[in-house]
């Protein structure tokens, strides 16, 4: 039985730092993508980072330099560390996975294996 779980949301200024986890059971890690999706109130939904089975990481150019998402085999947690927040950052946020390939491309909602419940991220002054 696989299950995600987003934990770490919550308010924040601008210029501030949160870390989202996810608890991940379920898995082996040989072949899926972990991935971050937001979205904002009012908007779809769109992919924030992903990492692929290999350990390589890519970001939305609007989140690169700033957001990090790593992988804690042994605490089976997927994370995204997120650091000088704007408020264009405002979003719930939803940890996801898509199971079937060691690489991470084609990312869109509609190809993803296993969401989680998400957690509300809020930047403002």
């Amino acid at each position: 039985q696989v299950q995600l779980v987003e934990s770490g949301g919550g308010s924040v200024q601008p210029g501030g730092s949160l870390r989202l986890a996810c608890a991940v059971s379920g898995y082996g890690y040989d072949r899926v993508c972990m991935m971050w999706f937001r979205q904002p109130p009012g908007k779809e939904r769109g992919v924030v980072a992903a990492l692929d089975s290999f350990g390589d990481s890519e970001y939305a150019d609007v989140v690169k330099g700033r957001f990090t998402i790593s992988l804690d085999k042994a605490k089976n947690s997927l994370y995204l560390q997120m650091n000088s927040l704007k408020l264009e950052d405002t979003a719930m946020y939803y940890c996801a996975a898509r199971r079937g390939s060691s690489y991470c491309y084609d990312l869109d909602p509609a190809d993803v294996s296993d969401w989680g419940q998400g957690t509300q991220v809020t930047v403002s002054s």
